[in-house]
C-alpha cells in the first residue's frame, strides 16, 4: 500500500510522491466522510442536533459515559414552560450531584441499558423525589422520544390522503382523521359501526 501512486492526468513524466494509502485515506475515505457529514447537516438542524445531544448525555449506559452537562442544559432550554430562571439554574446545580451519586454511590444504576431503565430505577429508589427537577426532564425526553415517530407517521399519512382528496374534506375532518391514526391502539376497541355512524353524522351536520 506504500507504493508510489501515479495521480490521474498527470504527465507520465512527473511521478507523484502521494502514496496509495494517502491517497485512499484523503481523496476517498475522508472525502466520503465529509460527503456524509454535509448530507447529515442539511437533514438535522441546529434544533435537532441539540435535542440528540441532549438525550444522549441523558443516557446511562456504560456508568454515563456520554454525559455532558452543557449538552444537558441546552435540552432543558427547549422546555422554557417546565424549567424557568429558577428552576433552570436549580437544575444546572443539581446536575452535579447527581452525576456523582448516578456514578459512584449506587451499584442499581451501574448497568442500566437505556433512559427508559433510568426512569424506572428512579421510580423504584424513590429518587425521583431528590431530583425532582432531572425526572422531569428525563419524563419529558421519553415522551420526545415516543412522540416523534408517531406523530411524524400520522402527519405523514394525512398529507397523502389530503392530496388525494383536498376538495372534499376542511381540516376539523383531517384532524379527526389523525387522532384515530395516532391512537389506534385506543380505537381498535371501538366497534366499526360506532365509528362509520359517528363520522357520518358529522359529515351530514356540516354540509347541512
Amino acid at each position: 500500500m506504500d507504493d508510489l501512486y501515479v495521480l490521474p492526468r498527470r504527465l507520465k513524466c512527473k511521478v507523484s510522491t502521494v502514496t496509495y494509502s494517502h491517497h485512499l485515506r484523503v481523496e476517498v475515505f475522508d472525502a466520503t466522510i465529509d460527503s456524509q457529514l454535509q448530507e447529515l447537516d442539511r437533514c438535522f438542524d441546529t434544533v435537532n442536533n441539540d435535542l440528540l445531544l441532549g438525550i444522549a448525555s441523558l443516557s446511562p449506559v456504560n456508568s454515563f459515559a456520554n454525559y455532558d452537562k452543557d449538552k444537558i442544559m441546552r435540552l432543558a432550554k427547549y422546555y422554557p414552560n417546565e424549567f424557568g430562571d429558577n428552576k433552570f439554574q436549580e437544575l444546572s446545580s443539581k446536575l452535579d450531584d447527581y452525576i456523582v451519586y448516578m456514578r459512584q454511590s449506587d451499584n442499581r444504576f451501574s448497568n442500566l441499558k437505556g433512559l427508559g431503565d433510568l426512569f424506572k430505577a428512579l421510580v423504584e429508589t424513590k429518587l425521583d423525589l431528590t431530583w425532582p427537577l432531572v425526572y422531569l426532564l428525563l419524563k419529558l425526553t421519553l415522551i420526545l422520544l415516543d412522540a416523534g415517530p408517531s406523530v411524524e407517521r400520522s402527519f405523514s399519512w394525512v398529507r397523502n390522503i389530503k392530496n388525494e382528496m383536498c376538495k372534499k374534506f376542511n381540516e376539523e375532518f383531517f384532524s379527526d382523521c389523525l387522532v384515530c391514526y395516532a391512537k389506534n391502539d385506543v380505537f381498535e376497541s371501538v366497534p366499526d359501526a360506532a365509528t362509520i355512524n359517528q363520522f357520518h353524522s358529522r359529515t351530514l351536520a356540516e354540509n347541512n
